[in-house]
C-alpha cells in the first residue's frame, strides 16, 4: 500500500530534489535540453541545437540552413546522405529554431565561431560542410578559419557570397532599401512575411507553370515562425552587407558553387558567377529555370550531383 502523501514528505521530497540540484556538475560540451534534444554549449554559453545521424568513424556531411530557417530544411538531404553511408550533421543557426533565441551575436563572425565550437564539440574531421543561402555564406567564413584537419570540402548552394548588397565595390549589387522592405515587413506582421516569401519567389512558385508545393511552404512558415524574431531580424544585416571575398580568396579545399539560374532571391550573376573567380579550386554547377532552393524543389536533380562531388 502506497503510504499518504502529507506536508511532512512533500517538503522533505522538495527539499531533497533542490538539494540535488545544487550539487556540482562536471561540464561537458555535449548535452541534453529540453525534451532531450542534443544540444552544445558555445564559446559565449549560447545553447545550440544540432542533429547527428550515423556512424561516428564515418566522414561528416555538415548542413548549414538559409534565413529564417532551421536543421530540418536538409531532411532530405541528410536522409540521403545517411543511406550512402556518411554521418550526417546540421544544427540550428543562434537565434533559429530550437537553438537560444539570442539579441546577440547575430553576425557572421560568431555564427563562424559557433560552427568552430560544434566541430570540437562533435571531434568532426575531414568534413564536407554544405551550405545554402545564407548558410553558404557561414560555410564561406567558417572554412576560411577552420582548425587544420576538421574540413576537407565545402559546398554553397543558391548562397550569399562574395556580398549581396550594393556598395561602392560592388555596384551591380541589390540596393540596401530592398533589404530594409525585408526588416520593416517582419516587424509590420513576421506570420505574412514567412508565408509570403516561399509561396512566391523562394522556390519559383510565382512563375508561370510551377508546380506549387503547399507542404514547402508550410514547412517553410513553420521554420520560420519557430526561431528569434530579434535574431532574424538582425540576421538580414549579416547576409545581405557581409563581404566574403577575402574569406572566398583564402580557401585552398575544393569548393563547389551550385545555383539555380532563376534564383529570384540571390540572383545568380551577383553570387556564384562572382565567387568561383575568387577561388582557388572551385567548381561551378547551374541549372536552368531552378529557383533559389532547388535541393528541395528537385531533390532528385540536385542530391546525385552533391554526392559526386562529396566521392571525388
Amino acid at each position: 500500500m502506497t503510504p499518504p502523501i502529507t506536508r511532512r514528505t512533500a517538503i522533505g521530497t522538495g527539499a531533497a530534489a533542490a538539494a540535488l540540484l545544487l550539487l556540482p556538475r562536471t561540464p561537458h560540451a555535449q548535452t541534453r535540453g529540453p525534451s532531450d534534444m542534443a544540444t552544445i554549449k558555445t564559446h559565449d554559453g549560447t545553447t545550440i541545437f544540432y542533429k547527428d545521424w550515423g556512424p561516428r568513424d564515418a566522414q561528416p556531411v555538415v548542413f548549414h540552413h538559409g534565413w529564417p530557417l532551421t536543421a530540418d530544411d536538409w531532411d532530405a538531404q541528410m536522409l540521403y546522405f545517411l543511406e550512402q553511408g556518411y554521418r550526417v550533421i546540421a544544427h540550428d543557426r543562434r537565434g533559429h529554431g530550437r537553438s537560444d533565441q539570442t539579441d546577440t551575436g547575430n553576425d557572421m563572425d560568431t555564427y563562424a565561431q559557433d560552427v568552430v565550437d560544434l566541430a570540437r564539440a562533435l571531434d568532426l574531421r575531414n568534413a564536407i560542410h554544405i551550405g545554402h543561402s545564407t548558410g553558404g555564406g557561414e560555410v564561406a567564413r567558417y572554412a576560411a578559419r577552420a582548425e587544420a584537419g576538421r574540413i576537407a570540402k565545402a559546398i554553397l548552394i543558391g548562397a550569399v557570397p562574395p556580398v549581396m548588397a550594393r556598395t561602392e565595390s560592388n555596384p551591380d549589387g541589390i540596393p540596401l532599401e530592398v533589404f530594409d522592405g525585408f526588416r520593416a515587413a517582419l516587424v509590420a506582421n513576421r506570420a505574412q512575411f514567412f508565408l509570403d516569401i516561399p509561396s512566391g519567389p523562394f522556390f519559383g512558385f510565382n512563375r508561370d507553370g510551377a508546380e506549387v508545393s503547399e507542404g514547402l511552404i508550410r514547412n517553410w512558415w513553420r521554420q520560420g515562425m519557430m526561431g528569434g524574431a530579434k535574431a532574424q531580424y538582425d540576421c538580414i544585416k549579416a547576409f545581405s552587407e557581409t563581404d566574403f571575398t577575402e574569406d572566398l580568396k583564402a580557401l585552398t579545399i575544393p569548393v563547389l558553387l551550385m545555383h539555380g539560374e532563376d534564383d529570384q532571391i540571390v540572383p545568380i550573376g551577383n553570387a556564384a558567377h562572382k565567387a568561383i573567380k575568387l577561388l582557388k579550386n572551385g567548381t561551378l554547377k547551374t541549372w536552368p529555370g531552378l529557383s533559389h532552393a532547388p535541393f528541395a524543389t528537385h531533390p532528385e536533380v540536385v542530391n546525385p550531383d552533391l554526392l559526386a562531388f562529396a566521392r571525388a
